[in-house]
């Protein structure tokens, strides 16, 4: 059976967020997100079995295509990249990580108004100002959060951002209280921003001590991605 230590490994992770919860102090609730992207849809039918239905997809197309195929009730997240030319495929999911961009939050608004309905996103931040990500530096945050006010075709559910690859811990808590700090702006610019997604195979435990609320686990839960 494909995944069959999967349970095991879902116990372990929960363990180790658990206390990563009780040493940061935050108090929060954290939803695992089991990131299926390059696997087939059996990783997801494996991760609703092993109680994690959230379930994580970097490319639209292949979230897409998964969907069609899996039968079991899982929430999908898009957690990749997102062109304004697929907005149309955001009511499929029950949350946008990476708006990222004036230019897609603009799109994701004039889709929702067209829908009568908003959805829900959350703002990807730059924190370390890396050239090779995506995301909202932090000089713009407390513009963007009152342009977004007005967007009656998405809600502003709170902030992703991405450590640096390779960073060590000082680099990493850093990164990690930035997306806090840009929250905490949007929650003064009004929006209901308690979400703070964070934290992937490699450091979702200092994620966590430092506030995450999500995080994105793909390797610590299936091993080794196959290749795209």
């Amino acid at each position: 059976m494909p995944f069959s230590d999967l349970p095991q490994r879902v116990a372990e992770v929960r363990g180790r967020i658990a206390a990563a919860v009780a040493r940061g102090g935050h108090g929060q609730r954290v939803t695992l997100i089991a990131v299926t992207k390059t696997h087939g849809p059996d990783a997801v039918e494996a991760a609703v079995a092993a109680g994690v239905p959230d379930v994580g997809e970097n490319r639209v197309q292949e979230a897409l295509q998964k969907m069609d195929r899996v039968a079991v009730p899982a929430r999908w997240h898009l957690i990749g990249h997102l062109q304004r030319n697929k907005v149309r495929a955001l009511p499929r999911f029950v949350l946008t990580h990476s708006m990222d961009r004036a230019e897609l939050a603009g799109a994701i608004d004039a889709y929702g108004r067209a829908q009568g309905r908003a959805f829900d996103v959350l703002v990807q931040v730059n924190v370390a100002g890396e050239e090779s990500k995506g995301g909202y530096p932090p000089a713009t945050w407390e513009t963007e959060a009152e342009q977004m006010r007005g967007m009656a075709g998405l809600r502003v559910r709170g902030v992703m951002t991405m450590a640096p690859l390779d960073a060590d811990e000082a680099t990493l808590r850093a990164v990690f209280a930035g997306a806090r700090r840009a929250r905490d702006v949007l929650c003064a610019a009004g929006h209901e921003a308690t979400e703070l997604s964070m934290g992937m195979s490699n450091d979702f435990e200092i994620a966590v001590e430092e506030g995450a609320t999500c995080v994105r686990l793909g390797t610590v839960l299936f091993g080794a991605r196959a290749h795209a």
